[in-house]
């Protein structure tokens, strides 16, 4: 007869000559990693999903108009001039709408807001199928500044939630800067697709669609959203300390971006290739979203400002990968691999970048400050471009790779005596956590 031993753990039986003992103690469940803890906050999947949603049209927009104004008019100047006008625009009213959702609330503010941008997009759309002047592009596109800034009000609710727990933040930050690049790495193809196999509004008539949509399920999640603050006791971002150094490194790593992609675009078409240069830029995309994913499930180490040093000397490091490989070599595929490395740098980058944002953004200004950085940004991915295709043309594609490097070179040098100069007279990372 079987044998219960102390506390009935354990059961003993013999079968023919053979003793056989049976472990009935309960196993201790297996820990839920970090992703799954974060996505078990209450209501953290619904507001993910809509603003995954709204943020997928930002890959979209820029490429859709090049492409459907360029096809109608016959001018990439026209077409490139457009879209810079409307990146300039951005770059002036993002700050204003990001501090009235501030002031006012999410729900109340960025859902007229991208009403008023969707009509932006929908008058480019008349504009350019009936042939209206010129002039009206640039303004109809100008429109579309007001479109909130999806990812920082996702961001903010995060913080909101996650108050207190800075290793939870971290694994935040690190989704948001995977989901950038999931976005900006689709979006682009996603444009492309829609606008050659239909006609050519289709891309910006689809990212219309989906920015309204999306963002009218974000808001729609009010058990979520950060609380308003009218009058918030803190000076603005701008004039916080510890910011203006961060936003400067984020004009850097912008340099990185934009330089990236036109010299990597000219690199293809220099190797009769120009087609591929989409998929080449989505590998640098595919590196850095996966390294962000990776990132946000360690628990990070030391404090965030060193971090970020280490985090930018990599990327230094690793920008000289694609600058080899196309001197080189020559070849498009050792490029697309050096690229996919090379990405590997950014998300972590950028995750770092935003989590001091976050902590040097004085309370109830969370969406102003986060939009300034991205701002800095867009300010650094016109500069890159402007740099890139200038080295380009005066010199070859390959050198054009040395101002990726130059880029990253620069956002170290400037966070390395900006911030180590900021840290002898108040810490960085001992601030509350938003």
């Amino acid at each position: 007869m079987p044998q219960p031993t102390s506390g009935d753990t354990r059961l003993f039986t013999v079968t023919a000559d053979t003793l056989v003992a049976v472990d009935f103690t309960p196993r201790a469940p297996r820990e839920p990693g970090p992703y799954r803890r974060l996505f078990a906050v209450p209501g953290a999947r619904a507001f993910t999903a809509g603003n995954l949603l709204a943020r997928l049209p930002m890959g979209m927009f820029g490429v859709s108009a090049i492409v459907m104004i360029a096809g109608s008019r016959g001018s990439y100047a026209l077409a490139g001039a457009v879209t810079a006008t409307g990146l300039a625009a951005t770059a002036v009213v993002a700050p204003w709408t990001a501090r009235l959702v501030d002031r006012h609330g999410q729900a109340r503010i960025a859902l007229p807001a991208t009403l008023i941008a969707v009509l932006g997009s929908l008058a480019l759309v008349l504009c350019v199928r009936y042939g209206a002047p010129d002039w009206t592009l640039f303004a109809a596109y100008a429109a579309t500044a007001t479109t909130p800034n999806t990812g920082g009000m996702s961001r903010a609710r995060w913080a909101h939630l996650l108050k207190g727990r800075p290793d939870a933040l971290h694994t935040a930050n690190s989704f948001e800067q995977a989901a950038d690049e999931l976005c900006f790495m689709l979006g682009p193809v996603l444009a492309a697709v829609l606008c050659g196999t239909f006609f050519p509004e289709a891309g910006t008539l689809t990212g219309a669609v989906l920015l309204l949509t999306g963002v009218a399920l974000f808001t729609a999640q009010r058990s979520t959203e950060p609380p308003a603050v009218r009058r918030a006791p803190g000076r603005a971002p701008l004039r916080a300390p510890g910011v203006r150094p961060l936003l400067l490194v984020c004009l850097a790593t912008g340099a990185v971006f934009g330089s990236m992609e036109v010299v990597t675009i000219a690199f293809a078409d220099g190797q009769g290739h120009r087609t591929a240069a989409g998929a080449v830029l989505a590998l640098q995309a595919a590196g850095s979203c996966a390294a962000g994913l990776l990132y946000g499930a360690v628990r990070p180490a030391g404090s965030a400002r060193s971090r970020l040093l280490w985090c930018l000397a990599a990327m230094a490091a690793l920008m000289t990968l694609p600058l080899l490989a196309a001197a080189l070599t020559g070849s498009l595929l050792v490029l697309a691999g050096a690229l996919l490395v090379a990405g590997m740098a950014t998300a972590p980058t950028m995750v770092t970048t935003m989590t001091l944002v976050q902590r040097h953004t004085p309370e109830g200004r969370l969406n102003e400050g986060m939009t300034l950085a991205v701002t800095g940004l867009l300010g650094g991915i016109a500069c890159g471009s402007a740099t890139g295709g200038w080295v380009v043309e005066h010199v070859s594609a390959t050198a054009g790779y040395g101002v990726p490097v130059a880029a990253a070179l620069t956002a170290f040098a400037v966070a390395g005596s900006l911030l180590s100069f900021g840290s002898s007279n108040r810490s960085m990372d001992h601030r509350p956590h938003h």
